[in-house]
């Protein structure tokens, strides 16, 4: 099972996202799993997921979060602003699968 984290600043936006990404990965018979959590909380995470994906809108945070899940051996992806911005579950499957 591969587990993508998407990171925002509060986690909510990116909680429908997630929903929306497992949605698609279920319909797609993916064995995905997609939690969001807030920036603050990421490092509570990485030793237990796969890939990180950060919402556009807290792309300032980038490089920092990156940093940190370097220490992990985790990459980091910045989601596809149109992806995001119609919380696009296939869309964000696929950016995962090329991230991964």
């Amino acid at each position: 099972m591969k587990r993508i984290l998407l990171c925002c600043g509060s986690g909510a936006s990116s909680g429908f996202m997630a929903n929306n990404a497992m949605a698609a990965a279920k319909a797609r018979g993916m064995d995905i799993s997609v939690q969001a959590c807030s920036e603050s909380e990421v490092e509570d995470y990485l030793d237990e997921v796969d890939l990180v994906m950060v919402g556009p809108h807290f792309q300032h945070r980038l490089e920092a979060i990156k940093d940190i899940a370097n220490e992990y051996g985790v990459p980091v992806d910045l989601i596809d602003g149109n992806v995001y911005g119609s919380l696009d579950g296939n869309g964000l499957l696929e950016q995962a699968l090329k991230s991964l």
